[in-house]
């Protein structure tokens, strides 16, 4: 007599029988197929990162003003997207992809680099990853992203999305300096030169692409203005397109190397501290902190619940996808990539059929395909990829409609933040500000009991940041 276990699932013991059990891909209702084509287009709807990325962290200087090698900072982003995306596929198996966080990369590049070395930029990232990892291995993360109310955390949304659309219009040469004025139209309230055209022709290509619902609506309008650029450099005489110039590939080096890893482990972790104050130090570290921990939050919810995931109003194996979000943090800030979170695009992925994490390896390995071709991303000029910013600067604007405006006491810090950060070039500062107006005019009109503690106390830290320099003036120290 034999005997035949009947839990064990149909064909388990095959190679198709063992994926499908780890990934749980039937039980998801899904299909390998469906994967394969949701990971696909989750890559082609978030890969204009490639070239987004270096463009904001390589289009600034630090403290000692030195710039990021754009070819090791197409590698790194690419590295660490790919590495860190399979990771949450096969330890959480969520279709949720990860790659370096605009706005966070915003901050890195115009907040904390003006003000330190790059290595020490990016040892605040690794700090705030460490902090991350912390408090997810302890429960606490949930908890903290109670204490800040959602108008809050929608408003800091919405205030980076504006930073960021400025930050386009500002390197695309749409915007800038004025005579008398603090910022003007183009080149003294005229648009001059090719390359603001192809800022234009990028910006209302995508979002008539958007509008259209077009699949990679940003990473087609990248390719398409790229063209366009490299036409217009080809046929005129002595542009300037500032850091990258657009050139026709001269030969397979032009489009193809081997990576260039010497970004890698280039961070110094307490290097700051000798720089600035402890205070403004733990506040950036903070600033990055909320940042990071309310996208990454925001995007699991919305992903998984597209996915028919969510249970409950959680995402399963939180623990897991908080755990990699933050050694994806960590990874990003150890190779000079800024820190990566998990990303919206990978609710297209989603509606393609992905349900697992086996679409994440198809995402994380086209990613290390692209490793390869730094060169050719390489070749993208700010005026071609600028636009991408400004349409997510509109795509996190939506989010404004969270916000009470009827409701002063909400209403009033929410429009501190929002105009604060693009107004000062500065998320940090929005978002002190925000806070510090929340917690008085709960206060004025005797709402002091809704105001949780750890508002209060990163209030009053924000308060002291602002207050430094009269503060240290009364304490002599300089």
């Amino acid at each position: 007599m034999s005997t035949t276990p009947t839990d064990a699932a149909p064909g388990a013991k095959t190679p198709a029988g063992r994926l499908d059990a780890f990934f749980q891909i039937a039980e998801r209702g899904s299909t390998v197929g469906r994967e394969v084509r949701g990971g696909l287009v989750t890559f082609f709807t978030m890969a204009y990162i490639l070239v987004l990325n270096p463009v904001i962290l390589g289009g600034s200087t630090d403290v000692n003003g030195d710039q990021l090698d754009i070819g090791q900072l197409v590698t790194v982003t690419a590295l660490v997207a790919a590495v860190m995306t399979i990771l949450m596929g096969v330890t959480a198996n969520l279709p949720i992809a990860l790659a370096a966080g605009l706005g966070l990369n915003a901050m890195v590049a115009y907040g904390l680099a003006p003000i330190m070395t790059w290595p020490e930029a990016m040892g605040l990232v690794v700090l705030e990853g460490l902090l991350i990892i912390a408090l997810a291995l302890t429960g606490l993360r949930e908890k903290v992203m109670q204490a800040i109310p959602m108008p809050i955390k929608q408003a800091i949304g919405v205030g980076i999305g504006l930073f960021i659309a400025f930050i386009g219009v500002i390197n695309a040469g749409f915007a800038g300096p004025g005579d008398g004025t603090p910022v003007t139209l183009g080149d003294g309230g005229v648009l001059r030169g090719w390359p603001v055209l192809v800022f234009c022709v990028g910006v209302l290509l995508t979002f008539v692409l958007m509008a259209r619902k077009v699949k990679g609506a940003i990473l087609i309008s990248i390719v398409a203005t790229t063209a366009l650029a490299v036409a217009i450099n080809t046929l005129a005489d002595d542009i300037a397109w500032g850091l990258t110039t657009p050139e026709l590939p001269r030969g397979l080096d032009d489009i193809v190397a081997m990576p260039d890893f010497g970004l890698v482990g280039e961070f110094s972790l307490f290097g700051a501290f000798g720089q600035i104050s402890v205070i403004t130090v733990l506040l950036l570290i903070f600033t990055l902190f909320l940042t990071d921990f309310f996208d990454t939050m925001g995007t699991a919810v919305a992903v998984t619940n597209e996915a028919g995931l969510l249970k409950d109003g959680r995402p399963p194996r939180l623990g897991r996808l908080l755990l990699v979000d933050g050694l994806a943090t960590v990874g990003g800030g150890a190779c000079s990539a800024s820190s990566n979170t998990a990303y919206i695009e990978s609710a297209s992925g989603v509606g393609e059929g992905a349900r697992t994490g086996l679409a994440n390896l198809v995402t994380g390995g086209l990613f290390a395909l692209a490793l390869f071709f730094a060169p050719l991303a390489a070749t993208v000029p700010a005026q071609a990829a600028s636009p991408a910013l400004v349409v997510v600067g509109f795509l996190m604007m939506t989010q404004v409609v969270g916000v009470d405006w009827k409701a002063y006491d909400i209403a009033i810090p929410a429009f501190v933040i929002i105009a604060v950060m693009p107004f000062t070039y500065s998320i940090t500062h929005g978002i002190g500000a925000g806070f510090i107006t929340y917690v008085v005019v709960k206060t004025a009109l005797g709402r002091v009991r809704e105001v949780h503690w750890l508002m209060w106390a990163t209030a009053a830290a924000f308060l002291v940041f602002f207050a430094i320099d009269p503060i240290e003036q009364v304490l002599g120290i300089r």
